[in-house]
């Protein structure tokens, strides 16, 4: 029996200016499955997704929709054809209703009079059918990250799309909200709905595809049937080598002091939400300490502490044995402490400028990079950053261009070199691989592991319960602000965090099972 496609893909290719970003891509996408593009950042997944929405036009080749040829001149005609598609970055209207953000541009009604009632239950069929629960009366200002991606989801479903594009949409969830979010998306197939999916997490990918298509630099590098792949396979397929993120063997320390010691530290927001609870935590040289915990739970108050940009209410922080608690944000980088920020866009760099200068952010102002805090030495920043470029594989095309023209991945790379070359005592990573390719994530981790056994003691915060296991030598798990308990990263499973993570788990269950593993 023949099979039927929903779009076949024939040499399309598409030229910018000194790049070829699809450089005749050839596939075919079955009617009724999860297809998925994978590659690594840059390889021209986003742009071929937005040519087979009508954003952008090919420059050569053709796509074939239920087998007949179509050329699009916007979103409209692909909207029109049943294409829809999620962005990575939500395109909704904050002040307005769910129902609002849903119908707008096809609101129902007459031209004079919108039939709110009519699209509110129309919403509310396509909610219940679909499993994405939403109150269509909610401002979408008032929505988690997930509840907004159920509203784009629905916006295209009210359109009566039968084709779903979703670029990247799980970067911006926790564990547990990708896990519901894959109950979606099989949910949608076996609805009959066409889906192609955009990510590079394997977990997900191995979990909802049929058929992946691998991209690297332009290229299709091949077509594989989930049954017949594996995730190594995969990887070396998407970065043109092997790659190797299991937990790997270092270096052991024996009685290494304490670099950072916090006693007794609590915070309190409005005076009522208690976002601190009486931690207390040691981060000793030479190893890293994983902070598990479900997002909101306190671990962002926690860097901020740590890090000096809120005061605590009560509680003592200590960096090499000196109280720092009262201590500015500039005071505690001088003194030995680096942040790789959660948000690198917001927190990390200043994305006008050139990969040069941000590369001596927060050391901008001193010797060797300015004479007598005032006259800035550019010799000197250049030369930096050539060094920086080459030791980190900073991939750009000269160390001038603006930091925003780079990938994900070498923009982090920018943060990682910057505040290594500060030589901290103290490396605190907040999500340092979220949004990442896997080979970008590769190289995170090993330069964490590398600052590990140079004697650096490394905070590690993460919501990736995989990357905590692999990276972490001792873990500690915060709930509700509180510290749960510390545990042995290799004498604790992924389930038992879990269940810490959600109050649910006794700490002295995991000391049990951990002697019971050693005993036998």
């Amino acid at each position: 029996m023949d099979k039927a496609y929903s779009i076949q893909l024939k040499n399309v290719t598409k030229r910018f200016p000194g790049i070829v970003a699809n450089d005749h891509i050839t596939f075919d996408v079955e009617k009724g499955e999860i297809h998925t593009l994978a590659g690594e950042n840059g390889a021209g997944k986003s742009t071929l997704m937005n040519i087979i929405y009508g954003l952008y036009q090919p420059d050569e080749g053709e796509i074939l929709l239920n087998g007949q040829p179509v050329r699009f001149k916007s979103s409209k005609d692909a909207i029109a054809h049943k294409i829809g598609m999620v962005h990575q970055h939500f395109v909704l209207i904050p002040k307005l209703t769910v129902a609002e953000n849903i119908v707008v541009g096809r609101e129902p009604g007459s031209p004079l009079v919108v039939d709110r009632k009519g699209a509110e239950k129309r919403i509310k069929e396509l909610s219940e059918k679909y499993g994405l629960k939403i109150d269509p009366h909610a401002k979408v200002a008032d929505l988690t990250v997930p509840e907004q991606q159920r509203v784009e989801i629905l916006k295209i479903l009210y359109r009566e799309a039968e084709i779903l594009i979703f670029d990247e949409p799980t970067a911006v969830l926790t564990p547990q909200e990708i896990d519901e979010f894959c109950d979606i998306l099989l949910g949608l197939k076996k609805a009959g709905k066409t889906i192609l999916f955009i990510s590079h997490k394997m977990a997900e990918v191995m979990k909802i595809s049929d058929h992946i298509t691998v991209i690297r630099r332009g290229k299709v590098i091949g077509t594989v049937g989930i049954q017949e792949t594996s995730v190594e396979e995969l990887t070396h397929m998407m970065v043109g080598r092997d790659v190797d993120l299991t937990r790997k063997a270092r270096k052991h320390f024996e009685d290494q002091p304490n670099l950072l010691t916090l006693e007794n530290v609590s915070y309190t927001v409005n005076k009522t939400v208690k976002k601190l609870d009486d931690i207390s935590l040691e981060l000793k040289a030479g190893e890293i300490l994983g902070i598990a915990g479900v997002d909101g739970n306190g671990q962002e108050e926690l860097v901020q502490a740590i890090c000096g940009m809120i005061q605590p209410d009560k509680g003592d922080i200590r960096l090499n044995g000196k109280s720092i608690t009262a201590d500015s944000i500039r005071a505690r980088k001088e003194a030995g402490i680096s942040l790789v920020p959660e948000d690198r866009h917001r927190d990390g760099l200043v994305m006008e400028y050139s990969v040069a200068d941000n590369l001596v952010l927060g050391m901008h102002y001193a010797e060797p990079y300015a004479h007598g805090h005032v006259w800035m030495d550019y010799k000197a920043i250049h030369k930096n950053a050539v060094k920086m470029q080459e030791d980190f594989d900073i991939r750009c095309a000269n160390v001038d261009v603006g930091a925003g023209t780079l990938s994900g991945g070498n923009q982090q790379k920018i943060i990682i070199a910057r505040e290594a070359s500060r030589d901290p005592d103290i490396f605190v990573a907040v999500q340092p691989t979220r949004g990442l390719d896997i080979g970008a994530i590769e190289f995170v981790r090993q330069t964490l592991l590398e600052q590990r056994d140079k004697g650096k003691g490394i905070l590690l915060v993460s919501l990736e319960l995989d990357e905590i296991l692999t990276l972490s030598d001792r873990i500690a798990v915060i709930f509700k602000g509180k510290i749960v308990d510390i545990v042995d990263a290799e004498k604790v499973t992924r389930q038992q965090l879990g269940l810490m993570m959600t109050g649910s788990y006794h700490p002295e269950e995991v000391q049990q099972n951990s002697e019971g593993r050693a005993d036998s």
